[in-house]
């Protein structure tokens, strides 16, 4: 890849504050369906830089672009092992198989997690940023990671795959928490030689 490792480990030796804000629940760019890149550039190795620096203040394992605003087909990870960071473009999954559930959070609803269904493997295709064509087979945590960004650019959110009062909960919860204003307190009555107006 175009320099991904060697820039992401200086940012993190100059301790970078993160470029961008994770966008949440609530923010329209997370339900579009991103589109392709169509150029693989220096630019976009930026990006994907800016991405994980971005991914790992938070912490986080996986960003996608909708994630931080930018409505493309691309997402960042580092499972934290010797393969090191990589970036994902145009990603298609082309066969999925088996079923693990397991406990799963989003960068784009912080604080909460939920028991999720997805396939144990998939097999996906794309590009990395040498504009290189990819094959991957993932199983289990990678599987799982790439199937939850992937669905980021497709405008799905973890509380999507929630069902009947598990998810009538759910959102409740992310409403309060990410839509609705907090409640001002009522204002306190004024009070005249001791007597308490209405």
């Amino acid at each position: 890849m175009l320099g991904l490792r060697s820039t992401i480990d200086n940012a993190i030796l100059v301790n970078m504050a993160s470029p961008y804000e994770i966008r949440v629940f609530g923010d329209p760019v997370l339900r579009k369906v991103a589109e392709d890149v169509t150029e693989i550039d220096g630019s976009l190795v930026e990006l994907a830089n800016d991405m994980l620096t971005t991914m790992y203040e938070e912490p986080g394992i996986g960003l996608a672009a909708p994630q931080i605003g930018i409505s493309k087909r691309f997402f960042v990870y580092d499972l934290g092992d010797d393969e090191g960071p990589k970036a994902l473009v145009n990603p298609v999954i082309a066969e999925s198989d088996g079923e693990w559930l397991f406990e799963e959070g989003c960068l784009s609803v912080p604080g909460l997690h939920w028991e999720i269904l997805r396939p144990k493997q998939i097999h996906v295709v794309g590009y990395d940023l040498d504009g290189n064509e990819v094959s991957l087979e993932a199983d289990e945590l990678l599987s799982r990671l790439i199937q939850h960004e992937f669905d980021h650019l497709d405008g799905v959110l973890l509380v999507d795959h929630l069902e009947g009062d598990e998810r009538k909960a759910a959102m409740k919860t992310v409403r309060e928490l990410f839509i609705m204003p907090p409640e001002e307190p009522e204002p306190k009555k004024r009070l005249f030689g001791g007597l308490r107006l209405p």
